[in-house]
């Protein structure tokens, strides 16, 4: 199978793989203090629609959990597996965690909506990792549980 089928775009394909995980690592996790920015609303969001939420932090040194939850601090220690890395960096800070995502060997890697990295996607989507860019999980999730409209 071309790596290519890995970088997902279609509706379809996203609702598929929405539905197969349990299990969201979310790299770049804000705390309570910022509830106001994406990077923390949509993981409690995740978190109360009943995903295993997992907070991967980049800052905060001082934290120790987030949603109540153990904040790990690299993808790869994160014991079990991981069905999806929903990723809040910017474009330019990706490439920085590539290794780690790389060996996390996650099902999935989505970067939030404003985020794109061709390289690090081809790199993902060649190890065998699907790939969303540039989506909100929120928003998608949201829609597919919404029917769609007659």
């Amino acid at each position: 199978m071309h790596h290519h089928a890995n970088l997902l775009t279609r509706t379809d394909d996203l609702r598929e793989l929405i539905a197969a995980v349990e299990r969201i690592a979310v790299l770049g996790i804000k705390t309570e203090r910022q509830s106001d920015q994406p990077a923390f609303y949509v993981p409690r969001y995740l978190d109360r629609a009943g995903f295993d939420v997992i907070p991967v932090p980049v800052y905060y040194p001082e934290v120790t959990e987030i949603l109540g939850k153990p904040v790990y601090r690299r993808l790869a220690d994160i014991p079990g597996r991981v069905d999806l890395v929903n990723v809040f960096r910017r474009p330019r800070d990706i490439e920085a965690h590539l290794d780690d995502m790389l060996a996390a060997k996650p099902a999935a890697v989505w970067f939030q909506s404003g985020i794109r990295h061709s390289e690090a996607a081809e790199a993902l989507a060649r190890a065998g990792i699907k790939v969303v860019q540039d989506r909100c999980l929120m928003v998608e999730h949201r829609s597919l549980a919404t029917p769609a409209a007659l």
